[in-house]
């Protein structure tokens, strides 16, 4: 048990050996329901993924969990997964190798290790997280938005809708291209620019965003 601990509170090991008890604190407050678990942010939030377009294939999430190929899932569970394997990796490295040298090359490949193993376990939490989030965003279908951006095309856009419950989401929207040639070839009651209603009338799961046309709020039927 003393070399146990000897390898866990030596160099590299120590670097994550702490982190890793924060880790299961914060789990163990999880699991008693005294936290949330997206406290450092989740990755699968639905106005995040509303605004993620085709240009961030990972999903939303922090920035540099999505740089690093980890987006998509809630960042406390990236955030533990690479501590703990990091730790793992370390501590068996530790183990096995002496000397300042091969301990350094223990602390590089543990890194390595950790991003590489939570890059596999990330791949299907993602699929899993993500089709509840495109269940909640096809909410939005058919209600109308406020378009954001000053022009709304094929491969731009933004809107600000509004969900049956009062929140308030702003969303990536876009047009058919037919649509968009209407309107410049001078139909002015198809132009959608900032502060014009629109209507959604589809959502691309692919892209994460929606489709919208023009939309006359006279036509709404007046609430009950």
């Amino acid at each position: 048990m003393g070399e146990f601990f000897d390898v866990a509170f030596g160099f590299p090991t120590a670097l994550f050996t702490f982190s890793l008890l924060v880790v299961a604190g914060y789990w163990a407050f999880v699991l008693v329901g005294g936290l949330d678990i997206d406290l450092l942010g989740a990755g699968a939030d639905a106005d995040a993924g509303a605004g993620a377009g085709p240009e961030d294939p990972d999903g939303p999430g922090p920035g540099w969990f999505a740089f690093l190929g980890l987006g998509g899932v809630p960042g406390t569970v990236v955030l533990s997964l690479l501590i703990a394997l990091a730790w793992f990796v370390s501590l068996a490295g530790s183990a096995l190798l002496t000397g300042t040298g091969p301990r350094v090359l223990v602390l590089a490949g543990a890194l390595i290790a950790a991003w590489a193993g939570t890059r596999l376990a990330v791949l299907p939490l993602r699929r899993l997280l993500r089709r509840p989030v495109e269940a909640s965003l096809r909410q939005f279908v058919g209600l109308p938005c406020v378009i954001r951006t000053g022009r709304v095309g094929p491969d731009f856009g933004q809107a600000e809708v509004t969900a049956p419950d009062g929140s308030s989401a702003l969303v990536q929207v876009r047009r058919p291209p037919m649509d968009v040639a209407a309107a410049e070839d001078g139909a002015e009651d198809l132009a959608l620019t900032a502060g014009t209603t629109a209507l959604i009338f589809d959502f691309d799961p692919a892209g994460q965003f929606f489709w919208v046309m023009p939309h006359d709020t006279a036509l709404d039927r007046p609430a009950l």
